[in-house]
C-alpha cells in the first residue's frame, strides 16, 4: 500500500469553534480524508471565535484519530484576529503558522481564512487550494450583501464597510491580495454561481467546480419534537440575511401547517418577538445532526429564504438526503441547485412563497415526486465518494503540472478527468 498524504487545512472557524456551514464542511472534509487513511492537520483560531461569541463553545472537539487540530491561541487574545483583519496578515499568530506548516505537507487547504489575513496564503510550500465558502476574496464584509439591505449589484465597498461599522481594510487597495491569489493553484468553487460572481468581479486564478458532499446518514436520536399538526421546516442561524424573518408573517396566516425554526443566532431574539402569540411558529433552538434528520425526514419541505447570495447551502442537501423538497428564493446558487435536481420550487416574494406551500402540501404525489428527484441529486452529485474522486484527481493534476510526486493510498478509486 502506498503511503497516504499530508493534508493541512487553515480556517479561521472549526467546530466546536464555529458557526455556520463552512466549519462544519471543514470538519467533514477532513475526517473524510482521515478515514479513508491520509493524515490531516487543522489549524484554526480560537481567538476569532472567542472575539465573536464571547464565550468558550460548550463541547470539545470531535474528530478521527488521523486529524490534529491546532486552535490557536495568542497571548494577545481578541487583538490577533483584529491586527490580521486590518493588516492583511497573520501578526500574532505567523509564527504559529509557520512551525506546524514547516513540518511538511502535500496539500495545504485554505478555507476561510479570513481572520488569518491574506497574507498567509504565501505560506507553505505544498499543492495549495481554496475552498470559496463565501465571498471574502471579493467582499470585504464577505456576503455581496450590500448596506446590509439588498444582494450587491454595483460594488461600493468603502461606504458599505461603513454602514456596516466596520474599519476599511486598507490591504484590499494595495497589491497584497492579488500577490497572495497567485500562491493558490487553484480555487475551489462550490456552486457555478459562486464561481461566476468571482469571475465577474476579477479574481485572477484557477477556479473550479466541485461541490460540496453530505457524509451518509448517522443514527438517529429519538425525535424530541412531536408533531401534532404538519410543518415546513427552516434550518439555520438566526441571523438578519438568512430570511426567517420573511416566513413569519405568512405563517401567521397559514392554516394548513406550521413553520418549525431549528437553529439560533444574533437575531433570535427579534424573531421570537415578530412571531409572539402565534402557536403555529415553533422555535426549537439549536439541533445536532441527529436530532434533524426526522425533522426533515417528516417536514412537508423545507425552505430556504435567504437575502444574500448562498452558495450551495449544506440544508438543501441534507433535505434531499431524506428525501424531502425544498423552497428556495429564487437568488444566487439556489436557482441552480433547485433547477437542476428538479428537487424543489422556488419563490420571489411573498405570494410565490404561499403558492409554492400549497403546491406541495395540496398534491402530496407532486411533493413525493420532487423529493425523490432531490434525492436522486444527492446519490449522483453530493456524497462523500463523489466528491472524493474529483478532489484527489484535482490533486493528482496539479501536483503532475509541479512535476511533484504524490501518492494517494491504494484503496483511492481512480476517477475520470
Amino acid at each position: 500500500m502506498t503511503a497516504p498524504l499530508r493534508f493541512c487545512m487553515i480556517t479561521t472557524f472549526y467546530p466546536p469553534y464555529n458557526f455556520g456551514g463552512d466549519g462544519i464542511f471543514v470538519q467533514r472534509l477532513s475526517n473524510e480524508l482521515a478515514r479513508r487513511g491520509h493524515k490531516v492537520d487543522v489549524i484554526h483560531c480560537r481567538d476569532a471565535y472567542r472575539l465573536m461569541a464571547g464565550k468558550e463553545p460548550a463541547a470539545g472537539y470531535d474528530d478521527h484519530p488521523n486529524v490534529t487540530v491546532h486552535g490557536l491561541k495568542s497571548g494577545f487574545g481578541f487583538l490577533a484576529p483584529l491586527a490580521a483583519q486590518q493588516s492583511g496578515r497573520p501578526l500574532f499568530q505567523a509564527g504559529a503558522v509557520r512551525r506546524i506548516l514547516d513540518q511538511g505537507f502535500d496539500v495545504i487547504h485554505f478555507h476561510n481564512a479570513s481572520l488569518f489575513g491574506p497574507k498567509v496564503l504565501t505560506y507553505g510550500n505544498a499543492v495549495k487550494l481554496y475552498t470559496m465558502h463565501e465571498y471574502w476574496l471579493v467582499c470585504p464584509m464577505h456576503t455581496l450583501y450590500k448596506f446590509n439591505r439588498a444582494p450587491c449589484a454595483k460594488p461600493d465597498c468603502f461606504a458599505c464597510t461603513l454602514a456596516y461599522k466596520r474599519p476599511p481594510q486598507w490591504w484590499r487597495y494595495s497589491g497584497l491580495l492579488q500577490n497572495a491569489v497567485e500562491h493558490v493553484d487553484a480555487f475551489i468553487a462550490p456552486s457555478r454561481f459562486i464561481k461566476a460572481k468571482h469571475e465577474e468581479m476579477g479574481l485572477n486564478g484557477r477556479i473550479v467546480h466541485l461541490p460540496y458532499f453530505i457524509p451518509d446518514a448517522r443514527e438517529q436520536e429519538p425525535e424530541k419534537y412531536t408533531a401534532t399538526k404538519p410543518y415546513f421546516l427552516f434550518v439555520g442561524r438566526l441571523e438578519t440575511i438568512k430570511g426567517a424573518q420573511s416566513l413569519i408573517p405568512v405563517f401567521r396566516d397559514y392554516p394548513k401547517a406550521r413553520l418549525l425554526i431549528a437553529g439560533s443566532g444574533g437575531y433570535e431574539e427579534e424573531l421570537r418577538r415578530l412571531a409572539a402569540g402565534s402557536d403555529n411558529i415553533v422555535f426549537l433552538g439549536r439541533c445536532s445532526e441527529e436530532k434533524l434528520q426526522p425533522l426533515y425526514r417528516r417536514a412537508v419541505a423545507l425552505i430556504v429564504p435567504s437575502l444574500w447570495f448562498e452558495n450551495l447551502p449544506l440544508v438543501i442537501m441534507e433535505a434531499f438526503r431524506q428525501k424531502t423538497p425544498v423552497v428556495a428564493r429564487n437568488l444566487g446558487a439556489m436557482r441552480d441547485i433547485i433547477e437542476e435536481s428538479g428537487g424543489g420550487v422556488l419563490f420571489d416574494d411573498a405570494a410565490g412563497l404561499i403558492d409554492g406551500l400549497d403546491r406541495l402540501f395540496d398534491y402530496p404525489a407532486r411533493r413525493n415526486a420532487l423529493g425523490r428527484l432531490g434525492y436522486e441529486a444527492y446519490v449522483n452529485k453530493w456524497t462523500a465518494e463523489a466528491h472524493m474522486q474529483s478532489y484527489l484527481q484535482l490533486i493528482r493534476e496539479i501536483a503532475a503540472s509541479r512535476r511533484q510526486t504524490l501518492t494517494v493510498n491504494a484503496s483511492e478509486p481512480e476517477c475520470a478527468g
